[in-house]
């Protein structure tokens, strides 16, 4: 039984469970995106899941995959894809080895890390919260609108207030102040996320499996991971126990072996939870505090989906 690796090969954490998976000596094929021209996927399902991958002249029996680790781009932006076009052969055929395997990652009886269904809740920032609120964490008052007088009234009921983006798509939380005022008006083209400013001490904690790896982040920035010389301190810590076991009820309420989850503990202690990341770049705390949180990844897929109750 192999485990599978789908991503680009040389992108780091794909590279850092490569690595760790070699020290145990469990047998791993890397799917690179970057040789997706060269590479070609057929999918059946019936009483059974089945399917092969071919890469070039060598085919692999996806019925032998103990589990997957998907940390999948989107092929069609590859350089050599994107230049294509989206009216090329190579346009179609990156979009259909894609669309293959991830349909064959939903239905596999194999583990999967993540299944691309559980991002599902990361597209809606505000329906996430309210999962993250029904595992028991705080969330900070939240308003998304297209309405500028709802921006500004709630701008003044909290002062200190953030803005992001609603959806998955990768923004930097920014403060709002005096200067911003004007640009108000512009959330009438973009639903935007508001929310009260949360103060405190930001944490970053990985869920893999049932272990936590969890870090602290001294930093004064609105947002660390796009402070720069402001990033601060990443240093590893101990969770309370009883937040520990939360940040596990989270991950599996969210059908996430891996997570990335993002709390802040403000002064009075209260521990809020700003959101779930299903496919976390984990290399970049890892390689701030040494925790081996690659290796956890490597022992999760080595082990594999536990076996069903008798």
């Amino acid at each position: 039984m192999t485990v599978l690796l789908w991503g680009l090969a040389e992108e780091r954490p794909i590279a850092a469970v490569r690595e760790a998976l070699a020290d145990l000596g469990t047998p791993t094929l890397v799917l690179d995106q970057g040789a997706v021209l060269a590479t070609s996927v057929e999918v059946s399902v019936d009483a059974e899941v089945r399917g092969a991958v071919r890469l070039g002249r060598r085919r692999f029996d996806l019925r032998a995959v103990r589990s997957v680790y998907l940390r999948p781009h989107e092929s069609c932006r590859l350089p050599a894809v994107a230049r294509a076009g989206p009216r090329s052969a190579a346009w179609r055929h990156a979009a259909a080895v894609d669309a293959a395997l991830f349909a064959w990652s939903e239905v596999t009886p194999a583990l999967a890390v993540n299944r691309p269904s559980a991002s599902g809740p990361n597209g809606s920032k505000p329906y996430q919260g309210e999962l993250i609120r029904r595992c028991g964490f705080a969330i900070p008052e939240t308003l998304v609108t297209t309405d500028p007088d709802a921006a500004r009234a709630f701008w003044d009921e909290h002062g200190e207030v953030v803005y992001k983006s609603v959806s998955a798509v990768r923004s930097i939380v920014a403060r709002l102040r005096p200067e911003h005022a004007a640009r108000l008006a512009d959330v009438a083209a973009c639903p935007t996320q508001f929310q009260r400013r949360i103060p405190g001490l930001d944490h970053r904690v990985h869920v893999v499996g049932d272990e936590i790896f969890s870090c602290a982040i001294h930093s004064d920035a609105d947002d660390y991971r796009y402070a720069g010389g402001r990033a601060g301190d990443i240093r590893a810590c101990d969770l309370p126990p009883a937040i520990a076991d939360r940040c596990r009820r989270l991950a599996a309420a969210l059908d996430l072996p891996l997570a990335g989850i993002d709390l802040r503990r403000d002064p009075d202690g209260v521990w809020y939870c700003f959101e779930v990341n299903p496919s976390p770049a984990f290399t970049y705390y890892a390689a701030a505090t040494g925790q081996p949180i690659a290796a956890a990844v490597a022992r999760l897929l080595t082990a594999g989906c536990p076996a069903p109750a008798a």
